[in-house]
């Protein structure tokens, strides 16, 4: 299982990465949302290409659509709220400020859906520590932004 930890660090560094990408991309097109379209056929290719490598991809039975919460298929509206963000503001605020806000605007609105165990998640009550944790968090956001 630790290489599972392998794979979210890679992740992390493609999270770093992406919006300067997304960012020269929608700067050189004349219209920066086109490049969202981009973003999603790329997106899209690559969980197609995974699912049929892996043989993990299936259309949804009526059963499994009626056991999801409503709530649990705007995950792609989010995604796509945060490709748009990149687009139109990770280049005027800076790689190293965009992506330490959107960590840890992450990071601490993780700590309340543990707590409360909201969208899915079991419950992880937000101990002394991790609220720590996420104010030293928001605090390393102040210094990158100012700095």
């Amino acid at each position: 299982m630790w290489y599972l930890y392998g794979i979210v660090l890679l992740a992390g560094i493609a999270n770093a990465i992406q919006p300067g990408q997304n960012g020269a991309l929608a700067k050189g097109l004349s219209q920066p949302l086109t490049a969202g379209l981009f973003v999603g056929l790329g997106t899209l290719l690559t969980v197609l290409t995974a699912g049929l490598a892996t043989g993990r991809l299936a259309w949804p039975t009526a059963e499994e659509v009626g056991h999801i919460p409503w709530w649990a298929w705007f995950g792609g509206v989010l995604g796509g709220g945060i490709v748009v963000t990149q687009l139109s503001v990770a280049h005027q605020v800076g790689a190293a400020p965009f992506l330490a806000l959107l960590v840890t605007a992450g990071v601490v609105t993780s700590i309340a859906l543990d707590h409360f165990g909201w969208v899915g998640f079991e419950r992880h009550p937000a101990s002394l520590l991790r609220i720590l944790g996420g104010l030293l968090m928001i605090g390393g956001v102040v210094l990158v932004a100012r700095f």
